[in-house]
């Protein structure tokens, strides 16, 4: 446990610390002046505390790119990062599909961003992860509504849990984060590829540094730590995003695809242990806000030009660092092919996906119309 809490200690911390991996952060004291309303300005945001020292990030997405016509996919997007990525694509006139686990919930969300936005195309979807048939029914409902998808945003996730498996019998963790986008990616990628341009976003994390590929103990039945479980399936996340990346560069598809860490974010993610909150709370000045751990994912899905960095993984913006292990293109092979058994799917059904070539004008456009 002590060597577990230092890793978490580090991840509040590190993404205002890797240098080396294009991040950049800056100690910044904000002077408030009070605006006659009682409240006070803080960079041109209403805030009604004092003068503080606050870390603030440099990542943000500076796209202006608008996306009236575009069709986008968030999952989880019910609350946090995945709230904020779909409020912000709302924003900027795209059909939002909020893919969610409760979507009574989700009901309430999508009424918030089509009044914050004016977007009436904000729609939610039954979406559970941990449900192998859950995701063939969301993928079936969608592709039967739209002839379109041009972002999928692969944002939800667990961490932390209590050992349990998900309907299917696999790792909660591993099943949820990786087999689960996995298989969505798998069933939506025909559509992403006819619309193309498209790009496809892992949300990852930073925590792929403590990360391994046990295949032996794929499922934790040997040896299980949730902590450690969580490290195993953003390093997953990372694998697919190269893996995949590299199938649809061969295949030519104008599909591209991206990793990100979004930050160390005040999100409901840690609502599994109290040892996470209590360091959250600790280090709440240190945090991102919601908003703030979307830029990067937003960053991924708008910018024009990334084209060329697909598969790379993204921090605060900026292209960054992974481990030795998330660069390991053997493992990263062989956690496809077991992937696709796991889940009974062809191991070549990115090519089965492709079908006839594309013309030579779909196939070199590249960059997300305005």
């Amino acid at each position: 446990m002590k060597g577990f809490h230092h890793s978490c200690l580090l991840t509040c911390l590190s993404s205002r610390r890797e240098g080396t991996a294009g991040l950049r952060s800056s100690w910044v004291l904000v002077e408030e002046k009070r605006n006659g309303r009682g409240k006070t300005e803080r960079g041109g945001l209403s805030e009604e505390k004092d003068t503080r020292w606050k870390m603030l990030s440099s990542g943000v997405c500076t796209s202006t790119i608008q996306l009236p016509g575009k069709v986008a996919v968030v999952t989880g997007a019910n609350a946090g990062i995945g709230k904020e990525t779909a409020k912000e694509l709302a924003r900027r006139g795209a059909r939002v599909y909020l893919a969610c686990r409760d979507v009574q919930n989700g009901e309430l969300v999508a009424r918030e961003i089509q009044m914050m936005t004016g977007n009436q195309q904000v729609l939610v979807r039954k979406l559970d992860l941990a449900d192998t048939k859950s995701i063939r029914a969301f993928a079936k409902r969608f592709l039967e509504e739209e002839k379109h998808l041009h972002i999928l945003i692969n944002n939800a996730g667990v961490m932390m849990c209590p050992y349990s498996k998900t309907a299917d019998g696999f790792e909660m963790h591993m099943g949820v984060n990786h087999l689960g986008h996995f298989l969505l990616t798998h069933l939506l990628l025909e559509k992403l590829e006819e619309s193309a341009p498209s790009r496809v976003v892992n949300v990852s994390s930073l925590a792929h540094l403590l990360g391994r590929i046990h295949f032996h103990n794929l499922q934790g039945e040997k040896f299980y730590q949730s902590g450690l479980a969580y490290c195993h399936s953003k390093l997953a996340n990372i694998l697919f995003t190269q893996e995949l990346a590299r199938r649809l560069k061969a295949s030519g598809s104008g599909v591209t695809v991206y990793s990100v860490h979004p930050g160390t974010v005040n999100s409901e993610l840690v609502r599994h242990s109290a040892l996470m909150r209590w360091i959250w709370w600790i280090f709440s000045f240190f945090i991102k806000t919601p908003q703030q751990g979307a830029q990067t994912s937003l960053y991924c899905a708008l910018t024009e030009g990334l084209e060329v960095l697909s598969g790379n993984h993204f921090s605060d913006c900026h292209v960054a660092w992974v481990s030795a292990q998330a660069r390991n293109e053997t493992v990263a092979r062989r956690l496809w092919d077991v992937s696709c058994d796991l889940l009974g799917i062809p191991v070549d059904w990115l090519m089965m996906a492709a079908g006839p070539k594309r013309s030579l004008k779909q196939t070199t456009q590249h960059t997300l119309p305005k």
